[in-house]
């Protein structure tokens, strides 16, 4: 099992808009090979340390069956097709992809 935690940081004022574009593909998404979960979160203010909130950050989590699903996701059209409609709103991205110690 492959777990992906990618971290989207989106430019100020925009988040709702990345967030309206990011789950018009999701179903799209869940029908790919392999797909096991994804979607997407933002932070919630807990008071527990040692959180970090960032209002600007959009955080996906995903699950996939295979390393090799996660490769054809991330080249399925809907994924290009998505790519250019985020581009503007997308200020920084970083992946975090992991599976069980």
């Amino acid at each position: 099992m492959i777990h992906v935690i990618a971290s989207i940081h989106i430019h100020p004022g925009k988040k709702a808009e990345f967030i309206k574009i990011f789950k018009s593909i999701i179903p799209d998404v869940h029908r790919e090979q392999g797909c096991v979960a994804y979607a997407p979160t933002v932070d919630v203010p807990t008071g527990l340390e040692p959180q970090q909130l960032d209002a600007d950050v959009v955080t996906i989590i995903e699950q996939w069956e295979t390393l090799e699903d996660l490769r054809a996701h991330l080249i399925a059209p809907h994924m290009l097709a998505y790519r250019p409609k985020v581009a503007d709103l997308v200020s920084n991205v970083s992946l975090r992809i992991l599976t069980e110690a």
